[in-house]
């Protein structure tokens, strides 16, 4: 597949597992899977109830498609990857065999009976976008722009638009996905990438990395997107608004996890995943166990189906011949996933080649899945002897050059009658912002800024003034794509009692207050005014929105905000986004009215980061500032140890150049740093002064770290500031009735791969840290899993709490976190102790490869 069949973590014993659908009679593992013919594939599928799956498009017309779009006529173009492992060596891959074909339904039979080849002699193509006069087309590692020059559906014209596209020439690992968003940008998958057509013009900006097969979005333009080991993570706030701050990381909001749940339910075997060779990978029947290859996930957002399934995310699982479907829902500012019916599947197949690797909506309301149809998926990069063996002993390397596109409709409902966007006037695709279709709102969104027509500006304020919620969303976007918005409008909207139109218009606001004091000190004085009132997603936006309003009402609104929401890791980060620069003015502020001597732990860990930002500025006056504040106290209140803690962290990187001071700081004579303190190391280690001079080649680190292993131990604290500390505390010594100790516990001591296996399932259970045992209601029942965290992440996290506190264990390597998820992928409940201690025992990581 498209997606490297390595699967996150997972547990591996026989744990309680919900029952897998009933259907076809179970295969045996080392049966050959034929190839079917689409109609008696067609048979083998298992779909939700009341609802019908037909037969679009197949084999010869369209051979190994890969993505699927609708353009606004109706018309379906396929990117076909022919080129794709065509033995199981790959020879031949970079052969041009890669094709675009434009398919037609001619006589409206829901079924197409015409192609037409766009674009052929590609190699390896793998994502695509409708433009005006043609499309953009990925391929190796550029990104063209075709066009149509004389109306016969056939490129005539093909222009390089990035040389630089993709990173490397990989299919599974190459940037893809070219999706249009509501804010009238390009986004694509495994990149930093995105495209914006403007005034006829594209522009290329960079952006947040984002996942690795597929990008889709919601009614709000909320972006989602998944990895092969998870499937399915978005972004909490709005694109490039999180990341303003060079001297601060954000740990949140870009990147979110949706769901934990990585269970899928196959109804047939599934042998051939990469490493089903590993117990735990497939049950008692051969059946896959969680995700290997989650990919190409799409929001349908239309009500063909039926209400309960708009707003549902679907994600396709090719490895188990399956589509998941997961129910959305919002809290605050926060997105989750879950699945509504545990134990099945919105659709799953006993046809072992069925490999959903793309959907896509379409003009009538129904949900199109693109099946690759083939038996050997892997791309040969990554294929496991076991695999091997497998694809050549069950001959699932032949056929190729199959493949078929399926429609999911009810069999209840009628689909909605498409439309043919060219014949529209303006006026109608304006009226068409208030359909109830997404796709169609979409479409009726983008062909009005693709046109570019400037007169239409009364008629989309009207919208804006006087429609539902969701048509006022897109009159707004659709304004700015033709840059008709008046900053007067987006002033008047800042009062919206709607969230998402008062924060969309304060984010369209800050590149044009930059450029106007006038209006920056009018909507800086506004935001005050409702600051304190505001609900969590305009609060959110105002967080990100700070640094672009005037000095004074900023440290005023950061105060605000911080009193109400700094218990929120989301929060912290975006307050932290628009500080770059006057770090220390906010602390000097919130120092000074914080009279509390007591405060919450997010207002602790706040005055961390805002030290942390502080040392990064590297900033000589801040610096002193700094110090000057903390040598007033006569005793180590809470926010002295919180500057200590940011100090001491940053302090272990051996790698930092010292920052050069005029004068040794009054805080190095004071009573608060004593001569043994690693606070005191950490300043001779960090700053420089006449007099004293850091020895860059023999800087002593306590737990001996390598650079890099420092750097991850500072990521780890961040990491573990967002999602640990609130049930282990800040001084690792245990929360009552939350979580455990860290500090000198024996489990964070030992062996490391029970504490990536802690991270990836979670533990459940009385348990016994340094022979003292731990229940509820002592603790929390059980510690939820971690395994929506990378593998880097999840190093970072133990290397940070196996080397703070006073333990000395030494840094964990990504490596062993890699191998540990492998070596227990299928796992689907958390651990007990003494369960997790016997396997630990009994297993042996260097088996797997």
């Amino acid at each position: 597949m498209l997606i490297r069949l390595l699967i996150p973590a997972a547990y591996v014993c026989i744990i309680f597992l919900f029952p897998h659908c009933s259907g076809a009679p179970e295969r045996k593992l080392d049966e050959t899977a034929p190839a079917y013919s689409p109609e008696e594939s067609q048979q083998l599928f298992r779909l939700e109830p009341r609802l019908k799956i037909e037969l679009v498009a197949s084999e010869p017309m369209i051979e190994d498609p890969v993505v699927a779009h609708f353009d606004g006529e109706g018309r379906l173009w396929v990117v076909e990857m022919r080129g794709f492992m065509p033995d199981i060596n790959g020879k031949g891959e970079k052969n041009p065999v890669g094709r675009i074909s434009i398919l037609t339904d001619t006589n409206a039979d829901g079924k197409m009976d015409y192609a037409v080849v766009w674009l052929d002699s590609l190699v390896l193509p793998r994502a695509i976008a409708i433009v005006p006069q043609g499309a953009l087309i990925a391929e190796e590692r550029k990104l063209w722009l075709t066009k149509d020059l004389d109306g016969d559906l056939r490129a005539d014209e093909k222009i390089v638009l990035d040389s630089v596209y993709a990173d490397g020439p990989s299919p599974e690992h190459s940037a893809n996905g070219l999706m249009w968003n509501i804010d009238n940008w390009y986004y694509n998958a495994r990149s930093k990438i995105r495209y914006r057509l403007r005034d006829g013009k594209w522009e290329r900006d960079s952006t947040e990395f984002r996942g690795q097969w597929g990008i889709t979005h919601d009614d709000f333009g909320h972006l989602m997107y998944n990895y092969n080991w998870s499937q399915l993570h978005g972004d909490l706030v709005p694109p490039n608004e999180l990341s303003a701050n060079k001297n601060h990381s954000p740990t949140t909001g870009i990147d979110h996890g949706l769901t934990l749940d990585r269970r899928v339910y196959p109804i047939r075997s599934n042998p051939a995943v990469n490493r089903g060779y590993v117990s735990g990978t497939l049950d008692k029947n051969g059946r896959l166990l969680e995700f290997t290859a989650a990919s190409a996930p799409y929001c349908y957002r239309s009500h063909s189906m039926g209400e309960e399934y708009y707003g549902n995310v679907f994600v396709c699982e090719p490895a188990g011949n399956l589509v998941k479907r997961n129910v959305i829902s919002t809290d605050g500012v926060i997105l989750s996933a879950v699945d509504p019916k545990p134990g099945t599947e919105f659709l799953a197949s006993t046809d072992e080649r069925f490999r959903p690797v793309y959907i896509t909506g379409g003009p009538d309301g129904a949900l199109y899945v693109v099946d690759m149809y083939r038996g050997q998926v892997q791309h040969g990069s990554y294929v496991t002897p076991y695999l091997r063996d497998q694809t050549l002993k069950r001959k699932l390397d032949q056929p190729i050059h199959k493949g078929r596109i399926w429609r999911i409709v009810s069999k209840d409902r009628k689909t909605q009658r498409t439309i043919k966007f060219s014949e529209l006037d303006d006026q109608v695709l304006i009226s068409l912002l208030s359909n109830d279709d997404g796709w169609v709102r979409d479409q009726a969104q983008k062909k009005l800024v693709e046109r570019n027509n400037k007169n239409n500006a009364d008629a989309l304020y009207q919208v804006l003034r006087t429609g539902g919620q969701l048509a006022r969303f897109h009159a707004l976007w659709t304004l700015e794509g033709l840059q008709l918005l008046s900053s007067d409008t987006l002033v008047k909207l800042l009062k919206e009692q709607d969230p998402y139109i008062s924060s969309a218009a304060l984010r369209l606001l800050e590149p044009v207050i930059k450029n106007d004091p006038s209006l920056r000190k009018e909507v800086s004085k506004k935001i005050i005014e409702i600051a304190n009132t505001s609900k969590p997603l305009m609060a959110l936006q105002m967080a990100l929105s700070a640094e672009s309003i005037e000095r004074q009402e900023a440290i005023q609104l950061e105060e605000i905000i911080a009193k109400t929401y700094d218990s929120s890791a989301l929060f912290r980060d975006a307050l932290m986004s628009s500080l770059q620069g006057w770090e220390m003015d906010v602390l000097h502020q919130l120092w000074r009215s914080v009279k509390t001597e007591h405060p919450g732990t997010g207002r602790v860990i706040f005055f961390e980061m805002l030290s942390a930002a502080i040392l990064q500025t590297r900033n000589p006056d801040q610096l002193n500032r700094l110090f000057n504040l903390m040598a007033e106290q006569n005793s180590t209140n809470w926010k002295v140890a919180a500057v200590i803690s940011a100090v001491s962290v940053q302090g272990r990187n051996t790698g930092m150049r010292p920052v050069k001071l005029d004068q040794e700081p009054a805080l190095m004579k004071s009573a608060l740093v004593k001569k043994d303190s690693s606070f005191r190391q950490a300043m001779l280690r960090l700053f420089e002064w006449p007099g004293h001079r850091v020895d860059t080649g023999n800087a002593k680190v306590r737990n001996q770290l390598s650079p890099a292993d420092q750097q991850s131990f500072i990521t780890g604290r961040q990491l573990y500031l967002s999602s640990c500390v609130a049930c282990h505390g800040m001084d690792g010594n245990g929360m009552n009735r939350l979580g455990p100790p860290l500090r000198g516990s024996d489990w964070v001591l030992g062996d490391q791969r029970r504490l990536v296996m802690i991270l990836l399932h979670g533990i459940e259970g009385p348990i016994m840290v340094n022979e003292k045992k731990y229940d509820v209601p002592a603790i929390l029942p059980v510690m939820p899993a971690h395994s929506i965290l990378d593998d880097e992440a999840i190093a970072s996290v133990i290397t940070y709490i196996r080397n703070e506190w006073g333990n000395n264990a030494g840094a964990m390597g990504r490596g062993m976190v890699s191998k540990t998820r492998h070596l227990s992928q299928g796992r689907v409940m958390p651990w007990t102790a003494s369960e997790l201690n016997t396997y630990i025992k009994q297993t042996d990581t260097s088996k797997i490869k």
